[in-house]
């Protein structure tokens, strides 16, 4: 199918909640390339918003997920599932959980920690403790409840009325987060490195605050890692990153490389709350998505993905500082951890930038006017690097 009839389809029959896509569709991918229905080639250093991580086409995941694809699909979860197991015992196995339960969405995991929160308190006699507080800025999944969670009132405002029992407090701010605590708080939900908002990483102090102020007033942490875990900020959970542990946390985005996948993980004690009938999906941890997410796990493992993470964010982020500092003071500040990314701009030109990139053939993406966001795949190189911070100097100064 050419490429006006995509379009033409896609605005006869999809409902418009994208508004004006950008003006291509991709068919094949490898490694970190695309390549559109016109045979135009791309490089993409967005992941498809952080999800392909291990790049397009990866020999072993493609080999595991066909080999699973050819003998079985999905089966309830009635029965015993192996890949399952198998991907609950990796997680396990390589984070600070005991326990994994499998959804299909960010969203989804979201909602689930949020559950076992609420029932944890529930089922000790204590059904007053049941408000979460979250971060302003934060974003938390696009269902009536994670909308709520979310501390962006422009994701949450054409939904109201919300659930009930949410705060949002400022991020990195400890007294007016303890100043929010109640007789009816249970939790406190944050991401370690907020990134819709545009990439606000939280302090390494205040984490460790917070873990102590949860420990003081017996509250559970709760750590959103759909974006940060798996590779993406150098460590192979973001809370690695900070030396705290939560009682909950999520993942889903790169955990799948594409094939959807979601995961509620957490301590053994609060786990233990989830018991037969109180949670479960029909979807959520199938043969497929779990051997697709085995394959992710052993990619990053053998191929040592997070520390590539580490070691290239780290030399994009000192090329770009070493740009704002010198010929291109637009760039007024590089917020990172790992290959997560932000470049904020004093002047109102990141969509354009954007475009301009993407007239370069290259994927990245904008919050907003003044931010741009970078989630390339965690196997690029150095000249991959190279060849993005080149790029990206000729479109500013093509825009100048």
């Amino acid at each position: 199918m050419d490429f006006e009839k995509i379009q033409e389809y896609d605005d006869k029959y999809y409902m418009n909640t994208f508004g004006k896509r950008i003006p291509v569709a991709f068919k094949k991918g490898k490694g970190i390339h695309l390549w559109s229905t016109e045979g135009e080639k791309y490089t993409d250093f967005f992941s498809g918003i952080a999800v392909n991580s291990i790049g397009y086409s990866h020999p072993i995941f493609t080999e595991m997920v066909t080999e699973q694809l050819s003998n079985l699909v999905h089966c309830s979860n009635l029965y015993y599932i192996e890949p399952q197991a198998q991907l609950a015992k990796e997680l396990v196995e390589n984070s600070c959980a005991d326990k994994i339960f499998f959804a299909n969405s960010g969203a989804e995991a979201n909602e689930g920690a949020i559950k076992l929160a609420r029932l944890y308190f529930k089922k000790q006699g204590l059904s007053e403790k049941y408000e979460i507080i979250t971060l302003q800025k934060s974003f938390h999944g696009r269902t009536i409840t994670t909308l709520s969670a979310t501390g962006q009132d422009k994701y949450a405002k054409p939904f109201e009325p919300l659930t009930q029992g949410f705060k949002k407090v400022p991020q990195n701010d400890i007294a007016a987060l303890e100043a929010a605590i109640t007789e009816n708080t249970c939790a406190i939900m944050l991401e370690p490195i907020q990134g819709e908002s545009g990439v606000y990483p939280c302090d390494y102090e205040y984490m460790k605050k917070v873990r102590k102020l949860c420990n003081d007033k017996k509250l559970l942490l709760i750590f959103d890692e759909v974006q940060t875990g798996i590779g993406r900020t150098g460590k192979l959970f973001g809370y690695q990153n900070f030396d705290v542990e939560p009682d909950i946390f999520t993942l889903a985005k790169a955990l799948g490389g594409g094939i959807p996948i979601a995961a509620v993980c957490a301590k053994e004690s609060v786990a233990e709350a989830f018991a037969p009938g109180d949670h479960g999906s029909t979807f959520g941890g199938n043969p497929l998505a779990c051997t697709a997410g085995l394959a992710v796990l052993k990619i990053m493992k053998e191929e040592n993905l997070p520390e590539n993470a580490e070691k290239i964010g780290s030399y994009i982020k000192n090329e770009l500082e070493r740009m704002s500092s010198g010929t291109y003071p637009i760039i007024s500040e590089v917020r990172a951890a790992g290959l997560m990314i932000g470049i904020e701009l004093n002047k109102p030109i990141a969509p354009d930038v954007k475009n301009k990139m993407f007239e370069k053939k290259y994927l990245i993406a904008n919050i907003g006017q003044n931010i741009l966001r970078i989630l390339p795949p965690l196997i690029i190189t150095q000249k991959d690097a190279d060849d993005f911070i080149s790029t990206l100097k000729e479109s500013l100064e093509e825009l100048n």
